[in-house]
């Protein structure tokens, strides 16, 4: 299947400690740098799945930007229709995450996104409008999402990223849509869904959106489809080491699905995916291919 990611790619600075956290004070722990970003990642656990892969993204003119765009080319992620902005700070992500693995709270510098204009992504629609899927996170500016959700002919795929950012999803779908079908599917936690109104049972977004996965984390994943709730548990923790990409490998493997999937198959290929994510301290478990033949 042939998949253009449209959003962010930075790099992921993750420290974690070696002890319970404790506010306020230095804690023993391990740093590690690799690369990120909620629509990279998507990339290239799509990648790993045997997807065709093209990232539609900017990277900055350093060190960072330079390591990532060679990145992508080693793991099979096309870059053709990426920018990299002379004089620009590449985006980058700091997390830091407790002994057992769970995120405590990061910071996101991802400023380089916002030269990411509608402008910019009309002269690469006729790309990405050739995909049999496109996926896009709300890094890019609400105006830009708004000319992808009004623009986009394939299935669209949205990832909500944050509850700061879910809230340019309201203003993009707003736009009117020059084809019938709504956003194929969203994608969003506890936070995010809150955020835009959906967490309550049975919530949606109007005929705007198709598919709704509800990501509780350890609780599993709701599936709402036509207002109606599927919840899946989630599999068991078996050596969990990170969560940060659990949300990323969920999304890629219900994009992997296929649109033809049902919403509940797809997640259940979804949280598989997710599974093996939180079992290294990268971004992305290149262990994923294995899934790539069911």
């Amino acid at each position: 299947m042939k998949v253009f990611v449209i959003g962010g790619a930075n790099m992921d600075i993750c420290a974690t400690t070696a002890v319970p956290f404790v506010a306020r004070d230095s804690n023993p722990g391990t740093v590690r740098t690799s690369p990120g970003g909620v629509g990279r990642n998507i990339a290239h656990n799509l990648a790993l799945l045997g997807d065709k892969v093209e990232l539609v993204t900017v990277f900055g003119d350093d060190g960072f930007g330079r390591m990532l765009r060679e990145h992508c080319a080693s793991v099979g992620i096309g870059t053709k229709y990426c920018q990299t902005v002379k004089g620009a700070r590449n985006a980058c992500f700091v997390s830091v995450n407790d002994s057992d693995g769970e995120l405590l709270g990061g910071v996101a510098d991802m400023a380089v996104t916002g030269l990411m204009t509608p402008e910019w992504l009309e002269r690469r629609m006729n790309a990405i409008n050739s995909a049999d899927a496109v996926v896009a996170d709300t890094n890019l500016p609400a105006e830009t999402l708004g000319m992808l959700v009004a623009c986009c002919v394939p299935p669209l795929y949205i990832d909500a990223v944050s509850s700061a950012k879910a809230a340019r999803l309201r203003e993009a779908l707003a736009v009117p849509r020059l084809h019938p079908e709504p956003v194929f599917a969203l994608k969003c936690n506890r936070l995010e869904a809150e955020t835009l109104g959906l967490y309550a049972p049975g919530r949606t977004l109007g005929t705007k959106v198709g598919r709704l996965y509800l990501s509780k984390g350890s609780d599993g994943v709701v599936v709402r489809e036509d207002g109606e709730d599927v919840h899946l548990p989630a599999l068991p923790a078996l050596g969990l080491v990170n969560t940060t990409g659990a949300g990323d490998a969920l999304l890629a493997g219900i994009v992997h699905a296929g649109p033809d999937a049902s919403a509940v198959d797809a997640a259940r290929f979804g949280i598989r995916c997710a599974s093996l994510a939180m079992r290294t301290v990268e971004a992305v478990n290149e262990e994923i291919k294995r899934l790539k033949d069911e």
